[in-house]
């Protein structure tokens, strides 16, 4: 069995304090431009870049306090922290984008006039400061689901700009000025889409689901195939945060000394952190299967695959 303090390297925070620094002179810019240009599209662009400012602020505090080491009484870390971040980062984009339908609406009823050029002016330069957000943030968001929420944040408003770009070119020549709550509508979807996707991540993490990459069956099969192992059960596979999941299992060996125990379960361990990136294992030995294990799928994987 081995059973230990959880520990992960510590996350670099240098691209989220870049991002917000962007962030924070778009926001200003945009809220000046929408006001003046009277413009729903580029307001809520604003509003939602203002959003991403608290995100991104929030997600610099969560990971601060993940990178903190485990201890005696939380030996799991503060690695929740992140996805607590990133769940209440999901929520708030849900609050935004229904923000966004009401307000386009409203509009849609009584469309008011707006100032083109203005307009055009602060999208492009939002969508320029958006990109380069982007690319800041790409390479560290496949590794972290936090990172992951406030890049969401930014590439909703990479397309928010690009559609109020769009709208504004075609307002210019139509003089339909339906279109900016239109480009709102559309905004306000994007936003929604990305946000569901991070509350359900989030939520799946926080009741310890099986990882969406792994098959806890597969898994079974591929452990029992180990020399010595002859059987697994009560097994569950859980992601304790982003990059590091873990697993407590019951293997039935043959009876042997304990030196060749301790080799199985080296031999577990390296191929489940190999194929799996499971790098935190409770594994228990047994040379019969235990009576007191309970009943219901998991403990029952075996018969169903036999």
């Amino acid at each position: 069995m081995r059973s230990h303090l959880v520990n992960r390297s510590p996350v670099s925070t240098r691209p989220l304090k870049f991002a917000l620094a962007i962030v924070i002179i778009i926001v200003i810019l945009e809220v000046v431009g929408g006001l003046i240009s009277n413009s729903l599209a580029l307001q809520g662009d604003a509003g939602h870049m203002f959003i991403d400012a608290l995100a991104l602020s929030l997600a610099l505090f969560a990971i601060t306090i993940a990178n903190k080491p485990a201890t005696a009484t939380r030996t799991y870390g503060y690695h929740r922290a992140e996805i607590l971040a990133a769940l209440t980062n999901g929520v708030i984009l849900i609050l935004v984008s229904l923000y966004i339908f009401y307000e386009a609406y409203q509009r849609l009823i009584e469309p008011p006039e707006v100032q083109i050029s203005l307009m055009l002016s602060v999208a492009v330069i939002g969508l320029f400061a958006n990109i380069m957000m982007i690319i800041i943030l790409r390479r560290s968001s496949q590794k972290n689901l936090n990172i992951k929420a406030a890049l969401w944040h930014i590439i909703g408003d990479t397309i928010s700009s690009l559609g109020v770009i769009i709208g504004g070119i075609i307002i210019s020549f139509t003089k339909w000025y339906i279109v900016d709550s239109m480009i709102a509508i559309f905004v306000g979807l994007i936003i929604l889409y990305g946000a569901i996707k991070l509350v359900r991540e989030s939520t799946d993490i926080l009741l310890e689901s099986v990882p969406p990459n792994i098959q806890i069956e597969k898994v079974v099969l591929n452990v029992k195939d180990i020399p010595g192992v002859k059987e697994v059960h009560d097994i569950h596979i859980w992601t304790i945060t982003s990059g590091v999941n873990a697993m407590s299992a019951h293997l039935i060996i043959e009876d042997q000394k304990v030196s060749q125990s301790g080799e199985i379960v080296d031999l577990v361990n390296r191929y489940l952190a190999e194929q799996y990136n499971i790098t935190h294992t409770t594994l228990q030995l047994e040379c019969e299967k235990c009576e007191s294990c309970p009943s219901g799928i998991i403990c029952n994987i075996n018969r169903l695959n036999t």
